[in-house]
């Protein structure tokens, strides 16, 4: 069996501390944008769009230079914005291919993906490369892919395509054997020349790879050394590479630090919103949905607010998501201006839930997360959920836990017919009732309850319980089930079945449940 060929798609985004930026602020898409970096006052234009570079704007320009341009927006570089666009990309790079090497540089996304032999899974290389297109599209990023059974020549088209000296087209293909044709056209600009290198060629007026390429190479190498043999090869598209995949986990996290501290709870939503539509796309492809999302609020007095909004089911609907947010925020405001927002989500399967034939019909879980969101709001996270009981045998000792519906898919079966069992009905006394009692050789004679007396004809017990005798919450209880006839004038007896405690740490009598 044969290996399959070698073949390597390289994704480049110019302009990337830019396009980290806009890509959650699409409002400012079409306006000239500039973004400076630097220590103040020092700071300088490392990144610009193509309107400000109409406006006559240029890399390098100070600020105070920028005050020329009014119509300009000017904003400041962010690390963060930029790991988390950069950690996007290289998700959306792994989803064709996992392994991936990165290859980035402080102002340029530039990574490279071994997708020899996904042909069975995305068709052939044109495809392949448009469906990449098409997922960094998704992510509001500009980037332009080139597809080469050599890993240079990817590398090299698909910067001349970014930087526009190229093929003006999103995607390229080259077949094999046909590197040295592809890369003749293109400028020097696209090796990695150090600065000796760069001035050499320009005197020997050598400006595009294919020059290079017809270059003798015993004279290269006596006059630049092996180095000039690699230059050779990499312009013929003929250098080797050793591939370095990268491992790297599925983290679903967007953030975003403004311009101005916000207060209104309707602008944070709007941005917010943007976000949740980036970890939604990032998400389902890989066909996951969001199970949770973390809200983390930068302040403007340097504190944090995070919030954690958990639905049901995990799921991708942006307004469910939206809407259970803000109810959420309603419900714990911050307490200062924001001026950051960090989205975190934990992915989570898309199963559905298949009820029996003869289950009873629920509402949708979307519905039911709305409306426990607005019931917390009302009463507070601690007072919605559903009872469970602790580990311990003392009384009415339970916990709320959230509601859940189980993701596995369960099939639709006919239960067995099985023998009916015989239970007892109870009703339990919410809260209990204080009876007085009265008490003969250690066990209950007689009792008062709801204005009636009556005498007990069969004691069952007692049943002791005690516990946390090292709090100060200590209990201890004697437990009975009792039989009794009421005492009074009518023709027929009324007979009673109930349960009662004994409370020992304050010697009182109390009626828990009755039985019918």
């Amino acid at each position: 069996m044969t290996a399959p060929t070698e073949r390597y798609a390289c994704l480049v985004a110019q302009n990337f501390p830019l396009q980290a930026l806009l890509r959650l602020r699409p409002e400012l898409q079409t306006r000239p944008v500039a973004v400076l970096d630097g220590e103040p006052p020092f700071e300088q234009v490392c990144s610009l769009n193509g309107p400000a570079l109409t406006l006559g704007i240029a890399t390098g320009m100070t600020r105070l230079e920028m005050e020329m341009f009014p119509s300009a927006l000017v904003l400041p570089r962010s690390p963060a914005q930029e790991a988390a666009a950069h950690a996007a990309l290289l998700q959306c790079a792994g989803a064709f291919s996992p392994r991936v090497e990165d290859q980035s540089n402080d102002g340029c996304f530039l990574c490279v993906i071994d997708i020899a032999g996904m042909e069975t899974l995305f068709g052939s290389p044109d495809a392949l490369g448009e469906r990449l297109l098409q997922r960094t599209q998704a992510l509001c990023v500009r980037a332009s892919v080139a597809i080469s059974s050599n890993f240079h020549a990817a590398r090299c088209l698909a910067l001349a395509l970014a930087a526009g000296t190229g093929k003006r087209t999103g995607v390229r293909v080259v077949p094999k054997g046909m590197e040295c044709t592809a890369l003749s056209s293109l400028p020097l600009t696209v090796l990695d020349l150090s600065l000796e290198h760069a001035e050499t060629f320009s005197m020997w007026g050598i400006s595009t790879l294919g020059a290079l390429a017809n270059l003798k190479e015993t004279e290269l190498i006596a006059r630049l050394g092996q180095a000039g043999k690699e230059l050779r090869l990499l312009a013929r598209g003929e250098s080797s590479h050793l591939f370095t995949a990268m491992e790297s986990g599925f983290v679903l996290e967007e953030h975003m630090e403004l311009d101005s501290p916000v207060e209104l709870l309707d602008s944070v939503l709007f941005i917010i919103g943007v976000m949740l539509d980036q970890l939604i796309v990032r998400a389902q492809s890989h066909i996951l949905a969001l199970a949770s999302v973390t809200l983390n609020l930068a302040l403007e007095d340097g504190s944090s607010h995070t919030r954690t909004v958990r639905p049901a089911l995990p799921n991708h609907d942006r307004k469910l998501w939206l809407k259970l947010i803000h109810l959420d925020l309603q419900a714990h405001p911050p307490q200062a201006a924001i001026v950051g927002l960090t989205l975190h989500a934990q992915p989570g399967s898309t199963s559905k839930v298949q009820l029996g034939l003869f289950s009873p019909q629920v509402p949708e879980p979307m519905r039911l997360d709305v409306t426990l969101a607005r019931i917390r709001s009302i009463v507070g996270d601690g007072c919605v959920g559903h009872a469970v009981l602790k580990d311990t045998h003392r009384p009415d000792a339970f916990r709320l836990e959230p509601f859940h519906v189980p993701v596995s898919v369960s099939t639709l079966t006919v239960p067995e017919a099985k023998p009916e069992r015989q239970r007892v009905a109870m009703r339990q006394l919410r809260p209990a009732e204080v009876v007085t009692i009265t008490v003969r050789d250690r066990q209950p004679d007689s009792f008062i309850f709801r204005e009636k007396r009556y005498q007990v004809e069969h004691a069952y017990g007692p049943w002791s319980s005690t516990g946390d005798w090292w709090r100060p919450t200590l209990w201890s209880f004697e437990q009975w089930d009792l039989v009794a006839r009421a005492q009074d004038a009518a023709p027929h007896a009324t007979w009673l079945c109930c349960c009662l405690t004994h409370d020992l740490t304050q010697e009182r009598w109390q009626v828990e449940a009755l039985y019918d």
